[in-house]
C-alpha cells in the first residue's frame, strides 16, 4: 500500500518532531485560521494524535474584522470536527484598529490573547502555530527594512513557552499541497491580497523581484539567516543578562563604569532590557532611544535626562545610570546631573 502523499508526509513528520517530548495523554490545540498553513497543520496534528495518544484540539480566532466572519470561523470549526479534531473553540475578539501599533499588531495582540487563554483553560502543554519558511522569510526582511537588530532578524523561535512553530522549514507551496492531496480546501483572506500591509507587499513583490533579480532560494537563505543569527542573538542576551546583574547596584541604578568595560552590542542590550523593565513602551522603543542612554554612559558631558516611550525617563547621577517613570519617586541618591 502506498504511502502519503510527500507533502502530506513532510507535515506529519514536522508535528511529529515538534511534539516528540510530549508523553500520550498530553493537550495539544491548533491555533487554525482556515488557511493552508494552519489547516495542513491541524490535519497532519489529528493524524499524529492518533499514533501517539495526544489530546489534539483546536481555537479559531474570530477577529470580527470581516461582515460574515462568523460564519467563516464557522466553517473553520466544521472543517476541524470533521478531521477529528477534539475540543474547538471559536473565540471572537474585539481589534483595536486605533491602536498606537497599527492594526496587523493590534490583530496579533488579541489574536494571542485568546489563544493564551484558551490553552490556559484547557491546560495544553502546546500549541502549535502555522508560521512557514515563506512567514520566517517575511519576517527577516521586513526586520531588515526596518533597521532592526539581530533579535528581530532572528524571526521567529520554533518553540517559545507553549507555542510551537512545526512547519518554519516548510514552504507555503508544500502547505498548500498537503491540503490539495487530502481534500481540505482552505479559506483564502482577503487581507491577504491587501498591499496597504507591509507583509503582504513583501509577500507579493519584493520576495518575487528578488527572487528574480538573485535566482531561486533567496526565502530559504532568509530563513537560514534568521537561524544563524538566534543562536547569536541568544549567546548575547545571555552575556547580557550577566552583565546587567553584574552592574546593578543596591539602589537599581547601573553602574557606569562597569558598562564602559562591556562591548557596544552587550551594553546596548542591557540598557534596551532595563528600558523595558522600567516601563519603556515596547512596540515605540527605538535604537535612537538606546542610543541616546548610551550616551549617558560612554559619551557623559553633563547632559540631561532622555525621555522614553511610555513616560520613562533616564538620567545619569553619582556614576550610576537610572531608568523611572517620570515624577515616580526616587529611592536612589539625589539626583544630579555630575558623574
Amino acid at each position: 500500500m502506498s504511502g502519503p502523499a510527500p507533502p502530506v508526509a513532510a507535515t506529519r513528520r514536522a508535528v511529529r518532531a515538534a511534539l516528540a517530548d510530549l508523553e500520550p495523554g498530553a493537550v495539544v490545540l491548533v491555533a487554525c485560521s482556515g488557511g493552508a498553513d494552519s489547516l495542513a497543520l491541524a490535519a497532519a496534528a489529528a493524524f499524529e494524535s492518533r499514533r501517539a495518544w495526544w489530546r489534539v484540539g483546536a481555537v479559531v480566532v474570530d477577529h470580527d474584522l470581516q461582515a460574515d466572519s462568523s460564519s467563516i470561523a464557522a466553517g473553520v470549526a466544521a472543517t476541524l470536527s470533521r478531521l477529528g479534531l477534539v475540543p474547538i473553540e471559536v473565540v471572537r475578539v474585539v481589534v483595536d484598529l486605533d491602536s498606537a501599533v497599527g492594526p496587523e499588531a493590534a490583530a496579533r495582540v488579541a489574536r494571542y490573547a485568546a489563544i493564551d487563554e484558551v490553552a490556559d483553560r484547557c491546560a495544553a502543554e502546546a500549541v502549535l502555530l502555522g508560521h512557514t519558511l515563506d512567514d520566517q522569510a517575511e519576517t527577516v526582511l521586513l526586520g531588515l527594512a526596518r533597521g532592526s537588530g539581530a533579535r528581530s532578524l532572528a524571526g521567529m523561535r520554533p518553540r517559545t513557552g507553549l507555542l510551537r512553530r512545526p512547519l518554519l522549514t516548510l514552504d507555503r507551496a508544500t502547505t498548500e499541497r498537503a491540503c490539495a492531496a487530502q481534500g481540505l480546501t482552505p479559506w483564502v483572506d482577503p487581507h491577504n491580497a491587501d498591499e496597504t500591509y507591509a507583509r503582504v507587499r513583501v509577500r507579493r513583490s519584493a520576495l518575487p523581484a528578488l527572487e528574480s533579480a538573485l535566482g531561486p532560494g533567496v526565502a530559504e537563505a532568509l530563513a537560514r539567516t534568521a537561524e544563524l543569527l538566534r543562536d547569536d542573538a541568544d549567546a548575547l542576551d545571555a552575556w547580557s543578562a550577566t552583565a546587567r546583574r553584574d552592574a546593578t547596584a543596591d539602589d537599581g541604578g547601573l553602574d557606569c563604569a562597569s558598562l564602559l568595560t562591556l562591548p557596544s552590542a552587550v551594553r546596548r542590550r542591557v540598557l534596551h532590557t532595563a528600558a523595558l523593565e522600567s516601563g519603556a513602551t515596547h512596540s515605540a522603543l527605538s535604537h535612537p532611544h538606546v542610543m541616546a542612554l548610551d550616551a549617558l554612559v560612554v559619551d557623559w558631558h553633563g547632559q540631561g535626562s532622555v525621555a522614553l516611550p511610555g513616560g520613562v525617563e533616564g538620567w545619569r547621577g553619582c556614576g550610576r545610570l537610572y531608568l523611572r517613570v517620570a515624577g515616580e519617586p526616587s529611592s536612589n541618591a539625589e539626583r544630579t546631573t555630575q558623574a
